[in-house]
């Protein structure tokens, strides 16, 4: 198995446990600001883990093995600076989610341009 698929994996089940967590663990514990935090983070996270892992199955390198680097760090970035803020790390955390969307954006980018060229 190569290494994105088991990046992209695990971070599927991140998301899928945190969000979990979130909806029964943390439910009374949340503010309704920390918990739209929670859900962004698990609604972002599960999509671009299932691409990136869709990408580590194609077995393609490259510029598409790149794309797919960047969704699942991109990811992972953005979603764990939301959970650490919802769990009350300090709201500068949340300078650093754009930076986890940028990285997804590139992905996608980095996705589109790959495919264009081999089209």
């Amino acid at each position: 198995m190569n290494r994105l698929v088991a990046a992209s994996a695990l971070l599927g089940f991140l998301g899928v446990a945190f969000g979990a967590f979130g909806a029964h663990a943390l439910d009374a514990q949340l503010t309704e600001e920390s918990r739209g935090w929670w859900d962004t983070a698990t609604l972002y996270v599960l999509p671009h883990a299932a691409a990136a892992l869709a990408v580590g199955l194609s077995g393609r390198g490259g510029r598409t093995g790149l794309g797919g680097w960047l969704l699942a760090g991109g990811a992972l970035i953005f979603a764990s600076t939301l959970y650490a803020m919802s769990l009350g790390a300090p709201r500068w955390f949340g300078a650093v989610t754009p930076i986890g969307g940028l990285g997804m954006l590139a992905g996608w980018t980095v996705l589109a341009l790959s495919a264009a060229r081999k089209g």
